[in-house]
Protein backbone atom coordinates (compact mmCIF):
# COMPACT_ATOMS: atom_id res chain seq x y z
CA UNK A 1 0.00 0.00 0.00
CA UNK A 2 1.94 3.41 -1.58
CA UNK A 3 1.74 6.01 0.48
CA UNK A 4 0.30 9.37 -1.58
CA UNK A 5 3.72 10.78 -1.10
CA UNK A 6 5.29 7.67 -2.39
CA UNK A 7 2.69 7.50 -4.96
CA UNK A 8 3.03 7.50 -8.95
CA UNK A 9 0.07 8.82 -10.87
CA UNK A 10 -0.50 8.70 -14.54
CA UNK A 11 -3.30 11.25 -16.18
CA UNK A 12 -4.20 10.40 -19.44
CA UNK A 13 -5.67 13.14 -21.47
CA UNK A 14 -5.70 14.72 -24.72
CA UNK A 15 -6.58 18.17 -26.81
CA UNK A 16 -10.29 18.97 -25.02
CA UNK A 17 -10.05 18.12 -21.51
CA UNK A 18 -11.80 19.90 -19.08
CA UNK A 19 -9.14 22.28 -17.56
CA UNK A 20 -10.04 22.24 -14.10
CA UNK A 21 -10.53 18.28 -14.11
CA UNK A 22 -7.22 17.85 -15.35
CA UNK A 23 -5.61 20.82 -13.43
CA UNK A 24 -7.19 19.99 -9.66
CA UNK A 25 -6.14 16.88 -9.56
CA UNK A 26 -2.37 17.44 -10.90
CA UNK A 27 -1.87 20.17 -8.42
CA UNK A 28 -3.22 18.49 -5.56
CA UNK A 29 -2.23 14.98 -5.76
CA UNK A 30 1.59 16.95 -6.39
CA UNK A 31 0.91 18.98 -3.27
CA UNK A 32 0.61 15.81 -1.07
CA UNK A 33 3.76 14.37 -2.48
CA UNK A 34 2.57 12.09 -5.26
CA UNK A 35 4.77 11.90 -8.55
CA UNK A 36 2.08 12.93 -11.41
CA UNK A 37 2.77 12.21 -14.66
CA UNK A 38 0.30 13.26 -17.87
CA UNK A 39 -0.03 10.54 -21.23
CA UNK A 40 -1.46 11.10 -23.79
CA UNK A 41 -1.94 10.08 -27.71
CA UNK A 42 0.09 12.90 -29.05
CA UNK A 43 3.36 14.36 -28.11
CA UNK A 44 3.89 17.80 -27.06
CA UNK A 45 1.40 19.46 -25.66
CA UNK A 46 -2.03 19.44 -25.32
CA UNK A 47 -5.08 22.06 -24.86
CA UNK A 48 -7.84 21.99 -22.43
CA UNK A 49 -11.15 23.70 -22.90
CA UNK A 50 -11.98 26.05 -20.14
CA UNK A 51 -16.08 26.24 -19.45
CA UNK A 52 -16.98 27.57 -22.96
CA UNK A 53 -14.18 28.30 -25.07
CA UNK A 54 -10.11 26.53 -25.20
CA UNK A 55 -7.53 27.44 -22.44
CA UNK A 56 -3.93 27.11 -21.63
CA UNK A 57 -1.88 23.79 -22.25
CA UNK A 58 -0.03 21.66 -20.63
CA UNK A 59 3.48 19.48 -21.63
CA UNK A 60 3.05 15.80 -22.12
CA UNK A 61 5.23 13.64 -20.22
CA UNK A 62 5.18 10.54 -22.45
CA UNK A 63 3.39 8.79 -24.80
CA UNK A 64 0.01 6.95 -24.30
CA UNK A 65 1.81 4.30 -26.75
CA UNK A 66 4.83 4.16 -24.07
CA UNK A 67 3.20 4.16 -21.00
CA UNK A 68 2.73 1.00 -18.89
CA UNK A 69 0.56 0.20 -15.62
CA UNK A 70 3.78 -1.22 -14.00
CA UNK A 71 5.49 2.14 -13.79
CA UNK A 72 1.90 3.83 -11.95
CA UNK A 73 -0.24 3.22 -8.81
CA UNK A 74 -2.81 5.00 -10.26
CA UNK A 75 -5.06 6.40 -13.45
CA UNK A 76 -6.66 9.08 -13.58
CA UNK A 77 -9.01 10.18 -16.46
CA UNK A 78 -10.05 14.35 -16.57
CA UNK A 79 -13.35 14.39 -18.35
CA UNK A 80 -15.06 17.80 -20.83
CA UNK A 81 -16.64 16.01 -23.96
CA UNK A 82 -13.94 16.34 -26.23
CA UNK A 83 -11.10 14.51 -24.36
CA UNK A 84 -13.10 11.52 -23.29
CA UNK A 85 -14.60 11.07 -26.86
CA UNK A 86 -11.00 11.23 -28.74
CA UNK A 87 -9.51 9.08 -26.30
CA UNK A 88 -11.85 6.31 -26.24
CA UNK A 89 -11.12 5.43 -30.41
CA UNK A 90 -7.57 5.69 -29.07
CA UNK A 91 -6.10 2.11 -29.02
CA UNK A 92 -3.24 3.07 -27.04
CA UNK A 93 -5.17 5.09 -24.83
CA UNK A 94 -7.80 2.40 -24.43
CA UNK A 95 -4.91 0.08 -24.07
CA UNK A 96 -3.96 1.89 -20.71
CA UNK A 97 -7.12 2.34 -19.61
CA UNK A 98 -7.99 -1.70 -19.47
CA UNK A 99 -4.26 -1.85 -18.17
CA UNK A 100 -5.17 -0.55 -15.12
CA UNK A 101 -9.37 -1.72 -14.83
CA UNK A 102 -7.14 -5.53 -14.74
CA UNK A 103 -4.41 -4.47 -12.53
CA UNK A 104 -7.10 -3.83 -9.97
CA UNK A 105 -4.85 -0.33 -9.31
CA UNK A 106 -6.80 2.81 -8.65
CA UNK A 107 -8.89 4.13 -11.87
CA UNK A 108 -10.61 7.73 -11.40
CA UNK A 109 -12.82 9.19 -14.10
CA UNK A 110 -14.60 12.75 -13.45
CA UNK A 111 -17.51 14.04 -15.62
CA UNK A 112 -17.92 12.56 -19.33
CA UNK A 113 -14.65 10.47 -18.68
CA UNK A 114 -16.43 7.52 -17.37
CA UNK A 115 -16.95 6.84 -21.14
CA UNK A 116 -13.67 5.22 -21.28
CA UNK A 117 -15.08 3.00 -18.43
CA UNK A 118 -17.96 2.35 -20.97
CA UNK A 119 -15.69 1.53 -23.45
CA UNK A 120 -13.46 -0.55 -21.68
CA UNK A 121 -16.71 -2.51 -20.61
CA UNK A 122 -15.64 -1.95 -17.24
CA UNK A 123 -19.09 -0.67 -15.73
CA UNK A 124 -21.42 -4.09 -15.92
CA UNK A 125 -22.57 -4.41 -12.09
CA UNK A 126 -20.90 -1.23 -10.65
CA UNK A 127 -22.33 1.65 -9.02
CA UNK A 128 -20.54 4.59 -10.90
CA UNK A 129 -21.51 8.26 -11.78
CA UNK A 130 -21.28 10.58 -14.21
CA UNK A 131 -22.18 13.87 -15.51
CA UNK A 132 -25.66 14.04 -15.81
CA UNK A 133 -25.99 13.97 -19.67
CA UNK A 134 -24.44 10.52 -20.35
CA UNK A 135 -26.22 9.05 -17.43
CA UNK A 136 -27.61 6.96 -19.38
CA UNK A 137 -24.96 5.83 -21.58
CA UNK A 138 -23.07 4.60 -18.14
CA UNK A 139 -26.53 3.18 -17.12
CA UNK A 140 -26.85 1.24 -20.71
CA UNK A 141 -23.49 -0.12 -19.93
CA UNK A 142 -24.88 -2.20 -17.12
CA UNK A 143 -23.78 0.28 -14.07
CA UNK A 144 -26.33 1.45 -10.84
CA UNK A 145 -25.94 5.23 -11.45
CA UNK A 146 -25.93 7.18 -8.41
CA UNK A 147 -26.31 10.50 -8.17
CA UNK A 148 -23.44 11.38 -5.93
CA UNK A 149 -20.11 13.34 -5.66
CA UNK A 150 -17.89 10.42 -5.65
CA UNK A 151 -19.13 6.65 -6.19
CA UNK A 152 -16.33 4.25 -5.49
CA UNK A 153 -16.57 0.29 -6.74
CA UNK A 154 -13.64 -1.92 -5.72
CA UNK A 155 -10.94 0.58 -6.63
CA UNK A 156 -13.36 2.52 -9.19
CA UNK A 157 -13.87 6.05 -8.46
CA UNK A 158 -15.93 8.19 -10.73
CA UNK A 159 -17.29 11.60 -9.95
CA UNK A 160 -20.01 14.01 -11.67
CA UNK A 161 -18.53 17.55 -12.44
CA UNK A 162 -15.55 20.04 -11.26
CA UNK A 163 -18.10 21.08 -8.31
CA UNK A 164 -17.01 17.42 -7.00
CA UNK A 165 -13.28 17.99 -7.38
CA UNK A 166 -12.14 18.26 -3.71
CA UNK A 167 -14.29 15.06 -3.05
CA UNK A 168 -13.15 13.27 -6.45
CA UNK A 169 -9.29 13.93 -5.34
CA UNK A 170 -9.31 13.04 -1.62
CA UNK A 171 -10.64 9.55 -2.66
CA UNK A 172 -7.98 9.27 -5.28
CA UNK A 173 -5.72 9.50 -2.12
CA UNK A 174 -7.71 7.08 0.06
CA UNK A 175 -7.93 4.69 -2.91
CA UNK A 176 -4.27 4.56 -3.76
CA UNK A 177 -3.56 4.41 0.08
CA UNK A 178 -5.74 1.38 0.39
CA UNK A 179 -3.35 -0.51 -2.35
CA UNK A 180 -4.20 -3.08 -5.62
CA UNK A 181 -8.12 -4.18 -5.19
CA UNK A 182 -9.59 -7.28 -5.86
CA UNK A 183 -12.33 -7.20 -9.02
CA UNK A 184 -13.14 -8.66 -11.83
CA UNK A 185 -10.80 -8.08 -15.39
CA UNK A 186 -12.39 -5.38 -17.89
Amino acid sequence: MPSINDARILILATDGYERSELRVPYDELRKRGADVKIASPKAGSIKSWDKKDWGDTVDVDLLASEASVDDFDALVLPGGQINPDLLRRDDSAMRIVKDFLNSGKTVAAICHAPWLLVEADALHGRDATSYWSIKTDVKNAGANWKDEEVVTDEGIITSRSPDDLPAFVSKIVEEIEEGTHKRRAA
